[in-house]
């Protein structure tokens, strides 16, 4: 684990991360809505760009200068979103290391999503602007170009060396958008192009979470079962064994890859509301789905147990230090997922984090041996 921050590092290309940051570096940044926000303006161009970050460089980038196109400047914890003509049209600030937001008298970043919500309504009723909820349940003016969100608030542990710790708590981040943009953000090309929720389960701003003593108790074998679903179930096996339909099924045609040509619609998952689990099938190209991985969720699913921890529910603090210890005990072995996600060696199992409004608490997905998890 004390390799962890070194190679996130080298893995994103980050020149100075948050946690490299000494405190009171933060730029701070007001927002002119429509117009532009802090030294950046909507419809400079990427070079322009650049130049007013004092020559910052797009770690990440696609499309940079080739029409519809973005760059994610990691020392400046933001993200440009450019147009059809290469045009600045949106700026995301990060959560954990982009520039502090002010909007009149409203800080915008790194808050808890809550107050930046009541702050963003009471702005909004003395200028007679319209606040209405987004696809992350968040609020969102259009007057303003304002778009917001919520990450998960990261921390270096001070026990283990090199190691971010997962925090019980959400804290704010912002999209800002041109004109062009304001009225429907996420459904406009740019957007989706850099960052596409159109295959995202929208939320109406609220997440209740199920009671402990209400959810329902599900056994684990690991690499081989979970609760009645067992890995190579078909997707009809799947809903009969939870007795009940999907509520929402998302796949993909085989369309855009170089090695594939035109085909039917291929399933990857299905999401059941009632059981509170999402089933994952390894499928493709002629080959029929079947099951390779369940994901619990946080706030809805069943309680699951690897030796005595609840993995389902529980603050992911909790959980995390409940793993560590079990591997220190144990002696064996650590492994992360995407996103930092935790889980132990060889049970091929990935405590997710998931938010319930300020506050996040774990899911987890449970995968067959060979399922290599993406996200």
């Amino acid at each position: 684990m004390q390799d962890v921050l070194r190679d996130l590092k080298r893995m994103v290309g980050i020149g100075m991360a948050w946690w490299d940051r000494k405190p009171g570096e933060r730029k701070q940044w007001v927002v002119e809505p429509l117009v532009g926000v802090g030294p950046l303006r909507f419809g400079m161009s990427p070079d322009q760009v650049a130049t007013a970050l004092d020559g910052a460089i797009a770690y990440v980038s696609q499309g940079l200068g080739s029409g519809i196109g973005w760059g994610c400047y990691s020392d400046w914890g933001m993200t440009a979103v450019y147009g059809e003509d290469s045009g600045l049209v949106a700026v995301a600030i990060d959560a954990m290391d982009g520039p502090l937001v002010r909007l009149r008298d409203v800080e915008l970043i790194a808050r808890v999503p809550s107050e930046a919500c009541s702050a963003i309504h009471a702005l909004a009723r003395r200028e007679g602007a319209l606040v209405r909820v987004n696809w992350s349940g968040d609020p969102e003016v259009a007057a303003w170009g304002v778009s917001m969100g919520a990450s998960l608030e990261l921390s270096l542990s001070p026990d283990i060396e090199g190691y971010l710790q997962r925090q019980d708590t959400m804290v704010t981040h912002a999209l800002l958008t041109s004109a062009d943009l304001a009225e429907d953000p996420y459904g406009a090309k740019p957007i989706i192009q850099w960052r596409d929720v159109r295959g995202e389960e929208p939320n109406t701003g609220t997440w209740p979470v199920k009671a402990e003593q209400d959810r329902l108790r599900w056994g684990w074998t690991p690499l081989e079962r979970i609760g009645p679903l067992r890995y190579g179930m078909s997707p009809y096996q799947v809903a009969a064994a939870l007795n009940e339909e999907p509520a929402a099924r998302h796949g993909r045609y085989p369309f855009g890859r170089p090695w594939e040509s035109p085909g039917e619609w291929i399933l990857l998952e299905d999401r059941f509301d009632t059981a509170g689990v999402t089933a994952h099938y390894a499928s493709g190209r002629g080959v029929y789905p079947v099951l390779g991985a369940v994901t619990v969720q946080g706030r809805i699913g069943p309680q699951v147990e690897h030796e005595g921890i609840p993995l389902i529910g529980m603050p992911i603090t909790a959980v995390d230090a409940a793993l560590i210890q079990h591997t220190e005990e144990r002696e064996t072995g650590l492994v992360f997922g995407c996103g930092g996600n935790l889980g132990l060696d060889g049970l091929n199992m990935y405590v997710r984090a998931t938010r319930a409004g300020d506050a996040v608490i774990s899911e987890a997905r449970f995968c067959q041996e060979d399922w290599e998890d993406h996200g």
